[in-house]
């Protein structure tokens, strides 16, 4: 929260002297709204900052946003060339591909020294993982703006919420020590049981939720990748 007294920052809890030489304590945000206007003190409503991943941005003194779109194509030449959005956010993707890539790379490596085959669920899932950035990249290449390259995001972030969740769910269960119950399991609780494990799921939940965005965080162009079958 921002408040201006004239066209002057003041902040709470820091005293102010105002345009008269009087000196108001720090403690002058808890005056009534009569008071504040009566010094002429105003609330700076600041706004939304748009997504920084596809614009430039900045804010000015009274919270307005002027924001430009990213250039979605490179431009320039050699050393002068500046990588587009779309550029930027295909070598995003390859760097998360060959990042998950790197996670089996000793199947390989023991496959060429000792000649032991690599497991199907691996081979399955590297094809898996080059099909999805390919997918990606292609997706990226036909968007035309940059409301389909948000769109892209809000794609790929819809099916991350559908397809990953139970997967952080689980681990967060085994990590907690508490076990999911089948439908049927839930039904013979009693209401007291029910409570409880109620609460146990709410656990499970905020455990799950916290650790999705952590990993979300290590990827955050795209946040569905195929996961490695047992």
């Amino acid at each position: 929260m921002v408040w201006k007294y004239g066209d002057r920052v003041i902040k709470p809890g820091r005293s102010w002297t105002d345009s008269t030489g009087t000196q108001h304590p720090g403690n002058w945000h808890i005056w009534s709204k009569a008071e504040k206007d009566a010094m002429n003190i105003t609330e700076v409503i600041e706004e939304s900052p748009p997504d920084s991943r596809l614009y430039f941005w900045s804010r000015d003194g009274n919270g307005k946003i002027t924001s430009t779109p990213k250039p979605l194509d490179d431009s320039g030449s050699g050393i002068d060339k500046v990588l587009g959005l779309k550029s930027t956010l295909k070598n995003d993707v390859k760097d998360q591909q060959g990042s998950l890539l790197s996670q089996t790379d000793w199947a390989y490596i023991r496959h060429y020294d000792a000649g032991t085959d690599v497991p199907a669920n691996i081979e399955t899932w590297r094809n898996a993982i080059r099909a999805r950035a390919t997918e990606m990249e292609n997706a990226i290449d036909s968007a035309t703006d940059t409301d389909a390259i948000a769109r892209l995001f809000l794609s790929w972030d819809e099916e991350a919420e559908a397809n990953s969740m139970n997967k952080f769910r689980e681990a967060a269960a085994k990590s907690l020590g508490i076990t999911i119950l089948s439908t049927k399991e839930i039904e013979a609780l009693t209401p007291e049981q029910k409570t409880a494990y109620d609460s146990d799921l709410e656990k499970i939940n905020t455990e799950a939720t916290s650790k999705r965005e952590a990993e979300k965080k290590k990827y955050p162009v795209l946040s569905v990748w195929p996961e490695l079958g047992e």
